[in-house]
């Protein structure tokens, strides 16, 4: 058998974490960027910050993709802006819309969170469980542990697929909660 070898070229550390996030398969940790780089921790959080300050600096908008942090995993995703394109090219339907009370129900989980149901109940003054059941089966919240008041109620929490939805790089995008103005408000 006759061997060949292609000339190496050094990548920079953005290029190669944007190669390495872009070939994983679910999103990752700067722990598991750093082993596969055989590089500090502090390094890749380094260059990962570069390669968002890249995608999210840009203007007029010249990336089509941004990076994604959801409790310390980070994953390379499209901008939202190529999303009505994307669903063309790949013959999806629309983003379906939410119901009002779903609307209402994952503001409380994502500001809230960790949420249980009695928490949502309690806040929206009705049974939310129908709602839940739709925003854990479209993938938006999750499951993500229990509670240690009593009966240990479910805990719930937004998913990849939430900041996916609605098109943020991370929980801290989320607008600033609106208290009214007396400084109330159920949240």
């Amino acid at each position: 058998m006759i061997g060949f070898s292609l000339p190496v070229t050094e990548l920079s550390l953005t290029a190669l974490l944007e190669a390495l996030l872009f070939a994983a398969p679910m999103p990752v940790t700067p722990a598991q960027l750093a082993a596969a780089m055989e590089r500090p921790v502090n390094e890749i959080e380094t260059g990962l910050k570069e390669l968002e300050d890249r995608y999210a600096t840009s203007q007029p908008v010249e990336y089509g993709l941004r990076l994604q942090r959801h409790r310390g995993r980070i994953q390379l995703t499209t901008a939202p802006q190529a999303a009505p394109y994307i669903e063309r090219m790949l013959g999806l339907e629309a983003s379906s819309r939410l119901s009002r009370a779903a609307l209402e129900t994952l503001a409380i989980v994502m500001y809230r969170q960790p949420a249980t149901r009695p928490q949502i109940d309690a806040i929206r003054g009705v049974n939310s469980d129908a709602v839940l059941k739709s925003l854990l089966s479209k993938g938006l919240i999750q499951e993500i542990g229990r509670s240690e008041s009593p009966g240990r109620p479910i805990l719930y929490g937004t998913t990849v697929e939430f900041l996916q939805y609605f098109g943020l790089n991370s929980l801290a995008d989320l607008p600033p909660l609106g208290l009214d103005e007396q400084g109330g408000g159920d949240l």
